[in-house]
């Protein structure tokens, strides 16, 4: 499997137009971009008959990996699902997590955004949004731990997901309150945190905000992460 990069969500293919520039510009980290990567559907490959294709065209096709659905992947998504299911009706208790763990470049960001595109195309179908409008929920989060994160800049990264305003006056315990409160009010069920290996509980930072995950956090949500 070849783990595409979530930092270049916001390249532009060639050929794109402007608007599709702008549109291609939101990283996966926020809703706008994540939307467009889980509903997007996978490049065809070209047809007995279809003409040639131009460098540029064959270029395009074969940045847009797609992934395979290997019975590891398929185990995986079965075990996430069972998870949302044990933890729907949990509210005084932490909800089911799952880490993931491998060596480099084994597939984990592969596995981990195969399963938020599945889990979110399935509850769409389920939910589709009302007439009018573009999306009624947002029912997958995805954040990337960013280097030496305090417990402060990874909350912030969850606000930045959903577009959650967070000033630098703003305290750790404000940005997760107005976090844990948005997300429940946008339907947020899976929370995908990748790079979570870049928190050591070893250290003080590290633990701190390894225990951010813990309570009042995960009351709100079930996350899965990769590292």
């Amino acid at each position: 499997m070849v783990s595409p990069n979530p930092q270049s969500a916001g390249s532009t293919p060639v050929g794109a137009s402007n608007s599709d520039a702008a549109e291609l510009s939101w990283p996966l980290t926020t809703w706008q971009g994540w939307h467009r990567f889980a509903t997007t559907e996978p490049p065809a490959p070209p047809q007995p008959g279809d003409p040639p294709r131009s460098t540029d065209e064959r270029l395009a096709y074969h940045s847009a990996f797609v992934t395979i659905r290997t019975p590891a992947i398929s185990q995986l998504a079965t075990q996430v699902r069972t998870l949302m299911i044990l933890g729907r009706h949990q509210q005084t208790t932490a909800r089911p997590s799952l880490i993931v763990t491998g060596p480099a470049a084994a597939g984990k960001t592969t596995a981990l955004l195969n399963v938020g595109r599945t889990c979110h195309l399935a509850h769409t179908r389920k939910n589709p949004p009302p007439p009018g409008s573009a999306h009624s929920t947002a029912p997958v989060a995805y954040v990337l731990v960013p280097p030496g994160a305090t417990a402060k800049t990874l909350i912030t990264e969850f606000a930045r997901y959903l577009g959650i305003p967070a000033t630098t006056r703003m305290t750790q315990t404000q940005i997760t309150d107005a976090v844990c409160h948005t997300y429940t009010q946008a339907g947020v069920q899976l929370v995908l945190i990748d790079e979570i290996h870049r928190l050591n509980p070893r250290t003080t930072t590290g633990a701190q905000t390894a225990d951010l995950l813990n309570e009042p956090f995960r009351l709100s949500c079930r996350w899965f992460a990769g590292r």
